[in-house]
């Protein structure tokens, strides 16, 4: 019989015990599968991890060496779990961003009675930690002996080299992925990895990037599912998103306003930003849709309803700046920006800031609003689910709200950024508010694309904006009770298509009416009214104004009487200076959405071709 790899004949017990210990480190994973939530490209999976431990033991030798190295993932195991069971997905950048950000404090509030039950498992696990390490050390049982370590070593310093020339000369990429690619995704990724495939990082030696045969034939985010090395991946992605979100606050690091309020004072005064998520402006009964999705709002007194509001482009990442700050439309696709948001403004203005958050707070679709989002005082993501089924209801935002509005300051700025209407529709809201059906609730996994679910997909749309209604609904009892001024400001950030008529499309990116025309409107407490009848008055006369999310920056500024060297009261619809201006929308470039056709039941918008002279 051939040597084995370690020397060991007959395994004895602490050899079974460290195996034992580090398979099921190697399991977690497959946890998914107990939860009959699937494991995606689980044979790919699996080599990855066989190919981790290989290496790893093949650099150190013997367990004794690198058990060191398994405390993070020892010590994340509980958390990991945690996350698959209750929230259907493991440790990921966003979680590792809510981890660094929030204090002792915060976490004790958080988990209540729990902490006590979560120290248990961790002092659990430590002790399972240190047995493991005494075993490794007093064992020589499991060191890797012989030729074939030195083969695997030869083995990983050739794909070292092959996965450093790479990154640094680039690698060919395949003609299908080329082809398929957008070319919007890929000069984003292009700029993220800081360059072109071909471009050299470090050396600057022109030479040829690799074939695409010798591209290294595991990606980067498959690494990041195993576990226990892929949690080192995720740490070094959150490290990519920091850096990435420190550069992007970098170009408006020095930025002020030079805000103040024009009659500062000691009068106690709230104003709340909510920013909706997919709403569509056509399915909302406040605004003439035939099924009451609205009941709630329509019966507050004082809310002004905003009919024709437009945002510049169809996609959170790229519209929310446009609400939240000087950003022009026409800039909206460019990554970062010179200035701060209206948050800095209220900030040195005297008021104490909030920005309170469902959605999640890294990613490809998210860095650039956490850029604006850390401006707050108080920074709070609430969504540890993502945007599965697991996400947490918008209600869940109704507890720090509570915070806020019992902290002692006396000019409060407070933004909710919401789950809304995103997709899956069904996952949005409790069942309580499964009103229309046949709909998608209890339905897993939909396929969006079947254009047979059209029925169900409609109902459960209008069963989001229907829990919506109850949402702000909530939120607005809270500010009335507190007897203050107050105001609110509710706008989504862009709307969906949900296969209208003839339409064979769904969801947003489409350039159609449906997507650009998004929901809005203004409440405001009686005490506001008397502290602010002209505003109010001026709400009144401007409320079915031709708007579009360029205007709220200026108006939300302006809802606090907040005045700053440079503004335009000319765009805020509280000011009698309030001008009309062009809204333009990312339609087939960028198009004045008010000198536009609207093509077939899809409703695409189309810039009308100059006259011929």
């Amino acid at each position: 019989m051939p040597p084995l790899p370690f020397e060991i004949r007959y395994p004895r017990p602490a050899h079974l015990f460290i195996l034992l210990s580090y398979l099921a480190l190697s399991l977690v994973p497959w946890i998914r599968v107990l939860l009959d939530n699937p494991v995606n490209a689980g044979w790919q999976l699996l080599g990855i991890e066989i190919a981790a431990w290989t290496a790893v033991w093949a650099i150190f030798k013997r367990p004794a060496y690198f058990h060191w190295l398994l405390i993070p993932a020892f010590m994340a195991l509980p958390t990991e779990i945690y996350l698959l069971v209750f929230y259907g997905q493991g440790i990921s950048t966003h979680h590792l961003g809510i981890l660094a950000e929030t204090s002792p404090v915060e976490a004790l509030e958080f988990l209540g009675g729990t902490v006590w039950t979560m120290l248990a498992v961790m002092v659990l696990v430590a002790a399972w930690w240190v047995m493991t390490f005494r075993a490794a050390r007093q064992t020589r049982g499991l060191d890797w002996q012989g030729p074939s370590r030195w083969v695997a070593l030869g083995l990983l310093g050739g794909f070292a080299l092959l996965a450093a020339y790479g990154w640094e000369f680039g690698a060919g990429q395949p003609p299908a992925a080329s082809a398929s690619a957008s070319a919007s995704a890929s000069a984003s990724a292009s700029a993220r990895a800081g360059g072109g495939s071909r471009g050299a990082h470090v050396t600057g030696w022109p030479l040829a990037p690799l074939p695409q045969w010798a591209r290294p034939p595991v990606p980067f985010d498959a690494f990041i599912d195993s576990w226990p090395f892929g949690l080192a991946a995720r740490g070094i992605d959150f490290y990519r998103e920091r850096r990435y979100l420190a550069q992007l606050n970098e170009t408006s690091r020095h930025f002020k306003f030079g805000a103040d309020q024009a009659a500062a004072d000691d009068v106690p005064e709230t104003i709340v930003l909510v920013i909706g998520e997919s709403s569509r402006q056509d399915r909302w009964s406040l605004f003439g849709y035939g099924r009451d999705t609205n009941p709630l709002l329509a019966r507050q007194a004082n809310l002004v309803p905003l009919p024709d509001v437009i945002t510049a482009v169809s996609a959170t990442r790229l519209s929310v700046p446009v609400i939240i700050s000087r950003k022009p439309a026409r800039q909206s696709l460019n990554d970062g920006f010179s200035e701060k948001s209206f948050i800095t403004a209220y900030k040195e203005a005297g008021f104490r800031t909030w920005w309170l958050s469902n959605q999640i707070s890294f990613g490809k679709f998210d860095t650039p609003i956490s850029v604006f989002a850390r401006e707050a005082d108080v920074v709070q993501f609430t969504n540890l689910g993502g945007f599965s089924d697991k996400s947490n209801l918008d209600e869940v935002l109704f507890e720090p709200l509570r915070t806020a509005m019992a902290d002692p300051a006396r000019k409060k700025l407070i933004v909710l950024h919401t789950l809304g209407s995103h997709w899956n529709y069904s996952q949005r809201h409790p069942q309580s508010f499964d009103r229309w059906q046949p709909s998608l609730f209890g339905i897993d996994k939909p396929v969006y694309t079947d254009i047979a679910i059209k029925p169900r997909l409609n109902n459960s749309y209008d069963n989001t904006i229907l829990y919506t209604d109850w949402f702000l609904a909530q939120v607005l009892d809270r500010l009335q009770s507190a007897l203050q001024p107050a105001a609110l400001l509710y706008v989504a950030d862009h709307g969906q298509t949900l296969y209208d008529g003839a339409c064979r499309i769904a969801f947003h990116g489409h350039n159609t009416q449906y997507e650009f025309r998004v929901p809005a409107f203004m409440w405001y407490s009686d005490q506001y009214g008397e502290r602010y009848p002209a505003k109010v008055q001026q709400l009144l006369r401007h409320r079915k104004a031709k708007l579009a999310t360029e205007n709220m920056f200026h108006t939300l500024l302006d809802m606090a009487d907040i005045r700053y060297p440079g503004e335009r009261l000319e765009w805020s619809f509280l000011s009698p200076a309030f001008k009309r201006h062009t809204r333009w929308v990312d339609s087939y470039g960028w198009t004045d959405y008010d000198n536009a056709t609207l093509k077939g039941d899809c409703r695409e918008v189309i810039a009308k071709k100059p006259k011929k002279r």
